[in-house]
């Protein structure tokens, strides 16, 4: 009897313990799971984990923070021209102008140390006016550089944007005449890009969140126009915009919008073909040019030197 109960006990403990190891199971499953779609859902993109659709916000990071602080105000309801640069450059989080902040100081101030530093453990150090010199234009460097990277890469990102929007434009053409709305073609569009035209996704994934949570079409397709600062999609923005007011055919307007664009982009292909004679005349004429004239009067020069050289020489 007593063996019974023990089997039955041990039983009991040992289906309560597997139930308690299926529950936690599941409800890891289940959390990594909601995490994943809102991860990687149809419309999400990857973009900066602390960005935020609706309102511009502090750094939690104390630091951050009190550098965002002391950084130039933006106006009412505008991001600083500093975030807009930035934005445009890639980096939308609310702490990218107090990291870009740190950065610059952190250059500007690390690398005169490390000049510093260096010479007092080498064996031939350089002392005087040659170091002071070398400090300025070392804080100099860190200062600028930091701009320059971020003003190359705004600009290269712009480009992409430019080159990348009427794929993705002719893909949303595609969705409207198969019967989507417009805001599940930015869905769709944003999905299937994603791995081949990041930066035009990650735009079209931001609009798609935007309006999921709430933003009117055209405020979200004017937050985009600004962010990006592409003159294609400005006025795709207000083409879409004014559409949308006046209650227009959207797949016809995205049709004739999208014939434009592999028209523009045909006649810009054309215009850098044009340019190929002009960009090669320089090598040719300082690489090319000295050859020929060389190989031209080479001989004629030996020659007026192998029988005047003589004849001045007997005088």
């Amino acid at each position: 009897m007593d063996d019974a109960l023990s089997i039955t006990l041990q039983i009991a403990v040992f289906a309560a313990v597997v139930g308690g190891v299926l529950a936690v199971v599941w409800r890891l499953e289940q959390g990594a799971l909601i995490r994943r779609r809102m991860k990687d859902g149809p419309a999400a993109v990857q973009g900066a984990p602390d960005e935020t659709l609706f309102k511009v916000a502090r750094p939690a990071n104390p630091l951050l923070s009190w550098v965002q602080a002391r950084l130039p105000a933006a106006r009412k309801d505008q991001p600083s021209r500093l975030a807009r640069t930035l934005a445009e450059a890639g980096f939308p989080a609310p702490s990218a102008p107090a990291w870009y902040a740190l950065a610059r100081i952190g250059s500007a101030v690390g690398l005169p140390l490390i000049l510093l530093v260096s010479q007092k453990l080498s064996s031939a150090p350089i002392t005087g006016l040659k170091l002071v010199v070398a400090a300025l234009v070392l804080c100099g460097l860190g200062l600028v550089v930091p701009a320059m990277i971020v003003d190359l890469r705004a600009a290269g990102r712009r480009e992409r944007l430019e080159n990348q929007f009427p794929d993705a434009l002719d893909l949303m053409v595609v969705c409207i005449e198969a019967g989507l709305g417009f805001d599940a073609a930015f869905v769709r569009v944003s999905q299937e890009i994603a791995a081949s035209h990041r930066d035009i996704a990650f735009e079209f994934g931001r609009v798609s969140q935007e309006l999921r949570a709430g933003r009117s079409r055209p405020d979200a397709l004017r937050r985009m126009s600004e962010r990006v600062n592409v003159d294609a999609l400005r006025a795709f923005a207000a083409l879409m915009i004014q559409t949308d007011s006046l209650g227009a055919s959207v797949g016809q307007t995205l049709r004739t919008y999208s014939a434009e664009m592999r028209e523009r982009r045909f006649l810009r292909g054309e215009e850098k073909a044009m340019r190929i004679p002009v960009l090669l005349t320089l090598p040719l004429v300082a690489c090319i040019l000295p050859v020929i004239i060389t190989a031209l009067l080479l001989p004629a020069g030996l020659d007026v030197a192998h029988n005047l050289l003589p004849a001045l020489k007997r005088h």
